[in-house]
């Protein structure tokens, strides 16, 4: 005993402090349970007025050039990314009867509420010519429906001479067409553009009914619109089968109602928390942190495995209820509070992204995972002392055969067979190496919609007949003040705009320069022949006629031009072609265009739009989120440096958890699993999972070393039968509750679920095998006795006869008889 007495006195500080817990939480349990209730409350109030979001996800930063300059550029010119639009493909459209419908439906369209502008065929205008008055002005070519077919025909005919339409509304090769819609912008991003879109669609579905004409939708307001009423969906489906997974798992595992329902009750109180710190924060539900309640949920139950694993240890090893739960929180209080801190720490390291979504995604998992500790420390202990002790039943699953035949296998294995381990872990690591190089990062704008999705076969509708329906802007400037209405100036923008529209993924372009066409082709009385720029014979009468455009027509042309008639608008539409293809497309063949125009000049081109930021915006999310994992790796280094003060176990720790890192990235290679915001964001989530097995693991080999006088095999067998059950366990949960998301309909969300569930199958076989194989060949077990780092908190790490010096007596519950259980301090 006297031996004893140093190491008792170097740890008395700190065990005093979790055994000062024990008691504080043991005693004033209904109190606790109490106040835990009232916060509870609290944040389901602030939970109940949290918002979905209506914004697009813009990662770019607010002060990046090229936000900037998006930003002036709709300031100047307006919204690009407003436009929805019904495509409709078949010849009875111009039937007579149907045609007419067609004009009632863009006319109904017109009048919703939220819809700004409409343009369709039946809504066509074409520019007119007022000689009395020296000017243009827009004249509808149907402004009523002709009451037989052959006008239809003629009116048709004359429509599809304007050729400012042609290829733009109306594919002049197979008669496909689509209604352009703007959105307002005033309802563009609240929750009064899904009543828009909505509306818009029971409009167009009863066309749809009466015509048996398929439509179309495309558009970044209808995308998001959908978009946000499946995450809806999903939120509320994942949360359930979250629930009922880790209820049944649990329920298999501790074969007690009592061990799967108080675990749930927990969870329940910090979805609620997670719920309620948005509504503290202000932050609104996005597709990210719509994930936190079923994220929390598969996270959250480990905690209560690993405590209710122990009690039942504890009550298998003496019988005594009271100083089971006391030891539950004296002994693996500090673990566990490393373990969650680790985890928290591969969700806050998001915060570093400098992206706005998923700084509030990291924060707020970070912060509720740290909750789900003190609820967890709190609410076990003090719930399970005043139910009855478990029985004999109830502690089968600690001798469970199956289990016990699986851990005797991996210990033998790392006994018997370590260097094999090593050739075999290195063989795949081999692999998985190879298929890293195979990775590439390509994000599309509508990404995570599945490829049979009705959405993906309406964009693949608009890009086969009219090359796509993305925005793109190119804004030119001509250097000086009215520059764009020179002659030298217009040519040299009419030759990038025919260069543009022969390019396959890009449409045919709009801009003051096609208006100038149509103005020409009004001039000669709209003779198509005449659809070109203005001549030094006719240039000076069109101005003069547009210098006196007002109204309706005056105003399309300040849509394309800034107030100084600096500067003009190029807009252009084009296809998803993903990140690779179209940075490929701006920057070889349209800016190389652009440079070859416009060398040796004042003028200067740049393209910018909603789509081009979200293609940056994307690479920039990527590798900030490899950023964020570089800092995840550091701190949790930091952490187990400060746990275990050795630069060996510091390496032994991280090796086992960086492995399937590499191996899941490599088969992300092999199967071409491209790195997107989704895919990325799983390593340093997974990281800081992984890391709690290791640090479990090592506490108890630490541990078991000490108790048996150093030597390595014997901590090892023991460390692996006495934290295998628990670490898989919870693998088991973890694995369970992640690959509940491969069923969500995003691409991204079911690729989160898929990888991170199997990386953290591979990480529970990487600390059970790899590592303890690293224990037999690299430590020699040697340990200075006078030498204490923080981990030796963990567990038993003291001798048993040592209770009484630390007081553990001082709590103490009795059964009064009437079926209630109370404490009190002696």
């Amino acid at each position: 005993m006297l031996s004893k007495i140093p190491n008792l006195i170097t740890f008395a500080p700190c065990l005093k402090m979790w055994t000062k817990l024990a008691h504080i939480v043991l005693k004033n349990r209904l109190a606790l349970i109490i106040i835990l209730g009232v916060i509870t409350v609290f944040m389901a109030y602030k939970a109940k007025n949290v918002e979905f979001t209506y914004s697009f996800f813009t990662p770019v930063p607010p002060d990046d050039p090229d936000m900037v300059f998006f930003t002036k550029f709709k300031d100047t010119f307006g919204e690009d990314g407003n436009i929805v639009a019904i495509g409709i493909k078949d010849s009875t459209l111009y039937q007579l009867e149907n045609f007419s419908r067609f004009k009632y439906l863009s006319e109904e369209i017109s009048s919703i509420k939220g819809v700004k502008q409409v343009i369709s065929i039946p809504l066509f205008k074409a520019v007119m010519k007022d000689s009395k008055n020296k000017k243009f002005y827009l004249d509808p070519i149907f402004d009523d429906i002709p009451e037989d077919q052959t006008t239809l025909d003629s009116l048709l005919n004359f429509a599809l001479e304007q050729k400012f339409y042609s290829d733009q509304i109306i594919n002049s090769e197979n008669g496909a067409t689509f209604i352009l819609i703007s959105i307002d912008k005033e309802v563009l991003n609240t929750k009064k553009r899904d009543v828009t879109i909505k509306d818009i669609e029971h409009v167009a579905e009863a066309f749809k009914e009466v015509t048996n004409i398929n439509l179309h939708y495309v558009g970044l307001p209808y995308i998001r619109t959908e978009v946000n009423g499946s995450v809806k969906e999903e939120l509320q489906i994942f949360l359930v089968m979250s629930l009922v997974v880790t209820a049944l798992i649990l329920l298999f595992f501790f074969r007690s109602w009592d061990a799967m329902v108080f675990p749930l009750i927990i969870i329940i109180v910090i979805v609620i928390w997670s719920l309620g710190t948005l509504g503290i924060l202000n932050y609104k539900i996005t597709i990210l942190t719509g994930l936190l309640p079923p994220v929390i949920v598969v996270i959250g139950i480990p905690n209560s495995i690993y405590l209710l694993n122990k009690y039942h240890q504890e009550i298998n090893s003496h019988g005594n209820k009271a100083r089971a739960l006391s030891n539950v929180i004296r002994k693996i209080g500090l673990v566990a509070f490393i373990t969650n801190f680790t985890t928290a720490i591969g969700f806050i390291v998001l915060t570093f992204t400098g992206v706005k979504d998923l700084q509030e995604f990291g924060l707020v998992a970070g912060i509720n995972i740290m909750a789900t500790y003190i609820v967890s420390i709190i609410l076990i202990p003090a719930v399970f002392s005043y139910l009855p002790k478990p029985n004999g039943k109830q502690l089968k699953h600690l001798k469970f055969k199956a289990l016990d035949v699986v851990l005797t296998a991996l210990d033998l294995l790392v006994h018997r067979h370590r260097y094999r381990v090593f050739v075999f872990t290195g063989v795949l690591l081999v692999f998985a190496i190879i298929g890293v190089t195979k990775i590439r990062a390509v994000t599309f704008i509508v990404d995570d919609v599945p490829e049979n999705s009705q959405v993906k076969k309406d964009l693949a509708f608009f890009e086969e007949n009219f090359s796509g329906i993305m925005p793109l802007e190119i804004v030119v400037d001509s250097g000086k003040k009215k520059g764009i209405l020179k002659q030298s100036f217009l040519k040299k923008v009419n030759e990038l705009e025919d260069f543009l529209k022969e390019q396959k993924h890009i449409s045919k372009p709009v801009s003051l320069v096609s208006m100038l066409k149509a103005s020409r082709q009004a001039f000669y009385n709209n003779n198509p022949a005449y659809y070109d720029l203005p001549t030094k014979s006719d240039r000076n009468f069109i101005l003069r006629y547009l210098s006196n455009e007002e109204g309706e027509s005056g105003g399309l042309l300040r849509a394309f031009v800034d107030s100084t008639q600096q500067k003009m608008r190029i807009s252009l539409k084009v296809a998803d072609i993903g990140s690779l293809k179209l940075d490929s497309l701006l920057d070889n063949v349209v800016n190389t265009k652009i440079n070859e125009i416009f060398n040796n000049t004042n003028i200067e081109a740049k393209a910018t739009g909603t789509t081009l930021l979200f293609v940056k915006g994307n690479k920039f999310l990527v590798q900030n989120l490899r950023k964020s994992l570089i800092f995840a790796f550091i701190i949790i280094a930091i952490i187990m440096g400060i746990l275990f003060r050795n630069l060996k176990m510091i390496a032994i720790s991280l090796i086992p958890n960086l492995i399937p890192l590499i191996f899941i990235a490599g088969l992300m290679g092999y199967f071409e699993v491209a790195l997107r915001p989704s895919t990325v964001l799983i390593f340093s989530v997974v990281f800081g999972i992984s890391i709690d097995d290791s640090i479990h693991f090592l506490a108890k080999y630490r541990q078991e070393l000490f108790a048996n006088n150093f030597f390595v095999p014997l901590a090892i067998s023991k460390s692996i039968r006495e934290t295998g059950a628990s670490m898989i366990y919870t693998s088991v949960v973890l694995f369970a509750g992640f690959i509940i998301f491969s069923g969500s309909e995003f691409i991204g969300t079911t690729m989160l679920g898929v990888l991170t569930s199997t990386t953290l199958l591979i990480a529970m076989f990487a600390n059970l095998i790899v590592l303890p194989a690293l224990l037999m060949v690299f430590d020699d077990g040697k340990r200075k006795k006078d030498a204490h780092p923080p981990i030796e908190n963990y567990d038993e790490f003291y001798q048993e006869d040592e209770d009484e010096e630390i007081n553990l007596d001082l709590i103490k519950v009795h059964n009064n008889g009437t079926g209630v259980v109370k404490a009190h301090q002696n």
